[in-house]
């Protein structure tokens, strides 16, 4: 079992930026993929971006490259979304999830099996 416990959402202004964080604990990562999804009203979950804990291989979503940057603090084990050049167009519930092991595309919420309860990013403009 593993619970994930996100934290770091707010507000901020366009342009600006946001670290963030999601604890891990419970079970041990080494074959896990660990992703972020995000939620805005009325839309479909998305996937942002994505990260094997054991190889530390990165994955984004087209809309989060050049400016989001997932990385992971193993002592922590923590994972960080870091970004950047905000938009109002991020504004939405930022969720971490835990596939161990990922079956399938890292693309796809499906394939996780474990969820954090989300956070609120909300850029204005």
């Amino acid at each position: 079992q593993v619970q994930l416990a996100e934290s770091g959402g707010g507000l901020v202004q366009a342009g600006g930026s946001l670290r963030l964080s999601c604890a891990a604990s419970g079970s041990t990562f080494s074959s896990a993929v660990m992703g972020w999804f995000r939620q805005a009203p009325g839309t479909e979950r998305e996937f942002v971006a994505a990260l094997s804990w054991r190889w530390g291989s990165t994955y984004y979503a087209d809309s989060a490259k050049g400016r989001f940057t997932i990385s992971k603090d193993n002592a922590k084990n923590t994972v960080y979304l870091r970004m950047n050049t905000l938009k109002p167009e991020d504004t939405a519930v930022y969720y971490c999830a835990a596939a161990s092991p990922l079956r399938g595309s890292y693309d796809a919420g499906s394939n996780y099996n474990y969820w954090g309860q989300g956070t609120q990013v909300t850029v204005s403009s």
